[in-house]
């Protein structure tokens, strides 16, 4: 994924609203007026999230008639959680090591004794 394909993808995710509707869309294909019913804003405002969302390739829409179905895209959510992935395995190792390091310090990786 090219890095400013990455920037819109996080930069899209920032923003609650737009997680929400992304929540909403991994049950399945739903159409603006649906999607907006649960928030307290205007049609143009859901409008304007969806049109974020579509930028960053994490939303398509189709056409239906008269209707324009929302569905999710997740191929970017995979790509940005297997950049995601990189810097997991940096704090799990970080953290493996603090955890040496505190139970070396502490006596803690000696064999307790049984009694």
């Amino acid at each position: 994924m090219a890095d400013d394909q990455l920037s819109a993808v996080f930069g899209a995710l920032a923003d609650p609203t737009r997680r929400a509707l992304l929540a909403r869309l991994s049950e399945g294909e739903a159409t603006v007026s649906a999607l907006a019913k649960p928030f307290d804003m205007s049609l143009a405002a859901i409008s304007k999230h969806l049109k974020v969302l579509e930028r960053a390739g994490l939303i398509s829409r189709g056409r239906d008639a008269q209707w324009r179905p929302c569905s999710l895209e997740a191929g970017p959510l995979a790509e940005a959680s297997a950049w995601l992935g990189d810097y997991r395995r940096f704090w799990e190792g970080s953290f493996d090591r603090l955890e040496q390091h505190i139970n070396r310090i502490t006596g803690s990786d000696k064999e307790e004794e049984e009694p």
